[in-house]
């Protein structure tokens, strides 16, 4: 495969440093390679291609200032340390962009901010703006209020920052890490036998066994989480690129198209805006259907009460639901009815709706520009 090619019109990137590359032993933080990532961020942006960075550290470097255990279990402690640590994270990244005279943006971000379409329309627009006036956006979770981001809900920022390619369009995400990319072995363990795999154009369930547990490392994430990022990227139509950030120039090279760490080549083009929300969204709820409506939905028509079997979940009026048959979940959708109303009409045709619950909002309980297949008819 070519990546020159591939790669050759890239707009948008998103560059996520981990723990391990951001910090030095004893989570010291390395402002050498800081000021190198704002180096090479500048030259791309010379070149018109924006760029965000999603960066971890602040509980690492919070723990460092506090004087602390450097991976303590206490949720508290952790979320303290993070209230310490952005801070000085931040002046650190402000300094580094500083000296290529670039100005940055904080973002703290939680998983809420991606299932609210209202949320995500604010900060897409915040972040567009940012970009347009040449302002870098630094993204991080906001440890210091949620317990489920530091509990490694999003692996080290992996999973953050696949969903903020995702949803920024991003053409392609430079994962930073201590490692070359994605080896068949675990090279720690098995060192001359390891394989490093430059290319991956489909996450099988041999792709995911790659994944070691064993490796360890100062980040949360490990490679597994690195391959739940790509699925997320790959879904979205964004390439990903697994990097160790101890080769010079990294970030430029992968852009350049050089055969650098691991690859993951997107599925085809990339989603429409509205359908990467709907497929990345928190699912509220799940709503069974049986085989002639699955096949309305694969022709994108919408979805009829007809054709709903059963209701699970609790969920409102636009909240997004899993559409499942045979036990598969095969599209997501934005639902017209709550699931209590939705529970009373499903099996009945559209013209009873009004006669069941006194009000009709729509015929259809998921409108067709509502829908989105996780996979596309080829």
């Amino acid at each position: 495969m070519n990546r020159q090619a591939l790669l050759g019109n890239i707009k948008k990137v998103v560059v996520k440093v981990g723990t391990s590359s951001i910090t030095k032993e004893g989570y010291e933080v390395d402002t050498e390679f800081m000021d190198s990532v704002a180096r090479q961020v500048k030259a791309l942006r010379n070149r018109g291609i924006q760029v965000i960075v999603v960066t971890s550290g602040a509980i690492g470097i919070g723990m460092d200032a506090m004087g602390g255990h450097p991976k303590p279990k206490e949720i508290p402690i952790r979320q303290a340390a993070a209230s310490v640590g952005q801070s000085i994270l931040m002046q650190k990244w402000n300094d580094s962009f500083g000296k290529v005279g670039l100005t940055i943006a904080q973002i703290l971000l939680t998983y809420d901010f991606y299932s609210d379409r209202t949320r995500f329309l604010n900060l897409r627009n915040t972040m567009e703006t940012l970009l347009d006036h040449d302002v870098i956006p630094i993204v991080n979770e906001n440890d210091a209020l949620c317990i489920k981001e530091i509990e490694a809900y999003f692996g080290d920022n992996d999973t953050l920052s696949s969903m903020v390619a995702s949803k920024m369009e991003s053409e392609l995400l430079i994962i930073l890490s201590d490692v070359e990319g994605l080896y068949d072995r675990n090279p720690v363990i098995y060192k001359d036998k390891a394989n490093l795999i430059q290319e991956v154009h489909a996450i099988t369930k041999e792709v995911e066994s790659y994944a070691s547990k064993d490796m360890k490392g100062k980040g949360v994430g490990g490679m597994r989480t690195k391959i739940e990022a790509a699925k997320i990227c790959c879904l979205a139509g964004c390439h990903m690129v697994i990097a160790n950030h101890s080769i010079e120039d990294v970030i430029l090279r992968v852009v350049a198209g050089e055969d650098i760490g691991t690859i993951f080549v997107a599925e085809g083009d990339v989603r429409k805006s509205k359908m990467r929300w709907i497929l990345l969204s928190h699912s509220s709820g799940a709503v069974e259907v049986d085989e002639g409506a699955k096949n309305a939905l694969l022709r994108h028509m919408g979805l009829l009460p007809k054709g709903i079997v059963s209701v699970s979940g609790s969920f409102e009026p636009g909240d997004v639901v899993n559409i499942v048959q045979g036990g598969e979940v095969f599209a997501k959708g934005i639902i017209e009815y709550d699931s209590r109303d939705l529970g009373l009409v499903k099996g009945l045709h559209s013209n009873d709706i009004e006669k069941t619950l006194g009000y009709c909002r729509h015929g259809n309980v998921i409108r067709g520009e509502n829908l989105a297949l996780l996979k596309e008819k080829s």
